[in-house]
């Protein structure tokens, strides 16, 4: 593609993004959901404005790096230590249980043991922003019921890198067992825990060396330098970038320049998420969703399927806190797989992991896990329902 179907592909997908984002929200819902949407609409199944292209998906690789960085870097430690125990507890029962039921319900429908553990990968996420988002709305933000889920979805978060770690390791290696799966993720883990610990000594030095010079802009790039680079090593032995890039926002959410950085990176993230999230939805095919067309009859059975069981998984979670808290608000709170399940989704396709069919499986069960989670938060608040 010359470079003026590049700009112009460009400017689709930016102003596109924020138009959707705009309707979203204007509709009370997430502007990732609007991004998605415009996406489809934009994509070759639809308009056929958008259509991949090496650059174009490059900068959408950017996109996801640079979204697990500030995902990272945003990451409130001070709530998850405060319900730790809660938090960590709803967590595992929120992985395990979305993880094996999505395990069995793939085994059943026919998919290979990949597919059924990575579908079971894709189901264990929670959205961190949606969720908050979702609390702030019901002014319920500082909550113990809020501080437990939004501490259990980091923890989800991180736990789920390290699935997709051990799937892409697996689909590289060519070989499905124990050994390569404790070897990989033993690696994930080595490498989240060991560049945590490094970098919360070296970080701050490093930061407060660089404030000191007199450059503009230097202490933003090179933290997000230091973000390229933790993506490029964890790529480098085997895992997705995106888990370096965690990591990296993980480290400097701990030093004193974390509200600096966070500033700063909003402006990269306004430009290059949307382009992940709008090439997502372009590669959606629309026809896939007529429940008019038997052919499709299998793949949105699985969906619906997939759905009911990223519900139960997680509502199921809520009810391990053995405390006088809404349980049901803790569970349902857990719900939403937004941004995060979208990049495992996308992840699963672009390395050929997954179909489109299961591919849209699994967006279905994100969109309406995100959709239906404000509504009912809300109305298990107005009802105290325990």
């Amino acid at each position: 593609m010359e470079i003026s179907g590049i700009l112009l592909t460009l400017f689709i997908i930016l102003i596109t993004a924020k138009i959707g984002g705009e309707i979203a929200e204007s509709l009370g819902q997430p502007a990732v959901l609007g991004e998605l949407v415009a996406g489809v609409v934009v994509g070759a199944s639809v308009l056929g404005l958008v259509r991949e292209n090496d650059f174009i998906n490059l900068l959408a690789q950017i996109g996801a790096i640079v979204l697990l960085f500030e995902a990272g870097v945003t990451t409130e430690y001070e709530s998850f230590m405060r319900v730790k125990f809660w938090a960590l507890l709803v967590a595992c029962v929120g992985v395990f249980f979305p993880f094996v039921l999505g395990y069995f319900v793939s085994h059943l429908y026919g998919l290979s043991v990949i597919e059924s553990i990575f579908i079971g990968a894709a189901l264990t996420a929670t959205s961190v922003g949606i969720t908050v988002r979702v609390f702030q709305d019901l002014g319920k933000l500082k909550s113990k019921e809020a501080q437990i889920v939004i501490g259990a979805a980091v923890v989800d978060d991180v736990i789920g890198l390290i699935i997709l770690a051990v799937v892409i390791g697996i689909i590289s290696s060519g070989s499905v067992s124990l050994l390569n799966i404790l070897r990989v993720t033993g690696m994930a883990v080595a490498f989240l825990g060991g560049a945590i610990v490094i970098g919360k000594i070296a970080a701050p030095a490093i930061l407060n060396f660089v404030h000191q010079m007199r450059v503009r802009g230097v202490l933003f790039v090179f933290s997000f330098a230091f973000c390229l680079i933790m993506a490029f090593v964890s790529h480098a032995i085997g895992l997705a970038p995106i888990v370096g890039a965690f990591a990296a926002g993980l480290i400097l959410s701990r030093t004193d320049h974390q509200e600096h950085v966070v500033n700063q990176t909003k402006p990269i993230a306004d430009i290059f998420v949307p382009i992940f999230f709008i090439m997502m939805g372009a590669l959606v095919n629309v026809s896939l969703f007529n429940p008019f067309n038997p052919a499709n009859h299998p793949i949105l059975i699985f969906a619906s399927s997939l759905f009911a069981v990223a519900i139960i998984g997680k509502v199921i979670s809520g009810f391990v806190v053995f405390d006088k808290i809404n349980k049901l608000l803790v569970g349902v709170g857990m719900l939403p797989r937004g941004e995060v399940g979208l990049i495992f989704a996308a992840y699963g396709l672009s390395h050929k992991i997954i179909n489109q069919e299961l591919y849209v499986a699994i967006l279905i069960m994100v969109l309406l896990t995100t959709f239906v989670t404000p509504p009912l938060l809300k109305y298990i608040q107005n009802c105290k329902i325990n």
